[in-house]
């Protein structure tokens, strides 16, 4: 499976957790958990089952004293680093803080004081963690967005870097970037400005972009825009859906732009008139086949003889169906031809062959 390595605009390294973020770092997949911050065992079992999902950093609402009190629990038990978002109160980002997190996420559009931004940056300094400037569209300043006329690019932008330039007034340097709208046109342009204006690393997303029917293109529209331009360090998907979708849609995403490999890629025809198998079946069960495998392969699951072969030569493994038989390809060449009902039998044994083999050349 070939594809192009994207240039990657150099940004300077952070460190959430254990978990690197830019530099050279792969641009990881954040989630937010959708339960009760203050219910510790539902937040940590959520947190669980988005780790298996391949989350890598996780971010909890922190609505009042209780939440942040039970930041302490949730946080010594998580098995991936903790990001507290905080809006209105201060006092709650510094009660994180003292109560383990490992990431903050500071909205500027509501906590406007400098001086208490001020003891924030002060707490985070003497902890080392870092800060994410965290700008959307929903909760913009009302002074910028009287300045522009409304929500814009150039003032979601100046937004976030008026509070990058507070921060390290404070010598504080320890900064994420997330400039957020729903609006893609807007929040790419903002994004884009911030990517020019420093060296920060950035965090991207499209806000309530929505049910999973919209939500996933949108977000792999303004997400993957921006990473195709070589921007962007770690994102998170936002749907209406259970978190863990977030996930695997971030990690599809990433894996579209080649910059992560995370398992099995399936190319496979929309079908016409010629197709004359149930290929959306064939593909799907070939998928559940190959579910839970992390090695990075392109598998193609054609079903007549116009594109068919050419595809499945193309990529790693294929199967070009037919009425009665097809054929298994093994990097472009024809290795089967099975009756139908013996196709995707033949085809998971021969990857799971290549895969036991390549297994024991690396011991």
């Amino acid at each position: 499976m070939n594809q192009k390595n994207t240039l990657r605009r150099r940004s300077r390294q952070i460190m959430v957790g254990r978990v690197a973020v830019g530099g050279n770092a792969p641009v990881s997949v954040q989630s937010m958990t959708k339960t009760d911050t203050r219910d510790v065992a539902t937040t940590l079992s959520e947190i669980n089952h988005l780790k298996i999902a391949g989350c890598e950093i996780i971010r909890l609402a922190v609505p009042d004293a209780t939440a942040a009190k039970a930041l302490k629990d949730i946080c010594s038990a998580s098995p991936i680093p903790v990001i507290a978002d905080i809006h209105f109160d201060h006092e709650l980002a510094i009660d994180a803080i003292k109560n383990g997190v490992h990431g903050l996420r500071l909205n500027p559009g509501n906590i406007r004081s400098e001086e208490k931004v001020r003891e924030v940056v002060a707490a985070a300094a003497d902890w080392q963690v870092p800060i994410r400037v965290g700008v959307n569209a929903g909760s913009l300043d009302p002074a910028i967005k009287l300045k522009y006329g409304g929500v814009t690019a150039a003032g979601l932008a100046e937004s976030a870097m008026n509070e990058v330039k507070l921060l390290e007034k404070c010598g504080f340097e320890l900064i994420k970037i997330a400039i957020k709208a729903f609006d893609i046109h807007t929040m790419c342009e903002a994004v884009k400005i911030a990517a020019a204006s420093c060296d920060y690393p950035l965090h991207l997303g499209v806000t309530e972009s929505g049910l999973p029917e919209d939500g996933i293109i949108r977000s792999a529209m303004g997400i993957g825009n921006l990473l195709l331009q070589g921007i962007g360090d770690t994102i998170r998907v936002s749907l209406t859906s259970e978190s863990t979708l977030e996930v695997v849609t971030g990690h599809k995403i990433l894996q579209a732009a080649g910059l992560r490999k995370s398992g099995p890629v399936i190319v496979s025809c929309p079908t016409c008139g010629r197709c004359q198998i149930p290929l959306q079946e064939i593909a799907r069960k070939v998928q559940q086949r190959l579910a839970g495998i992390n090695e990075s392969f392109q598998v193609a699951v054609m079903g007549c003889a116009v594109n068919g072969p050419g595809e499945a030569e193309q990529a790693d493994f294929g199967i070009a169906g037919g009425k009665e038989s097809g054929l298994i390809f093994k990097h472009g060449k024809v290795v089967k031809s099975l009756p139908m009902d013996k196709l995707v039998d033949g085809l998971i044994e021969e990857i799971f062959t290549s895969l036991q083999a390549a297994r024991k050349e690396e011991i």
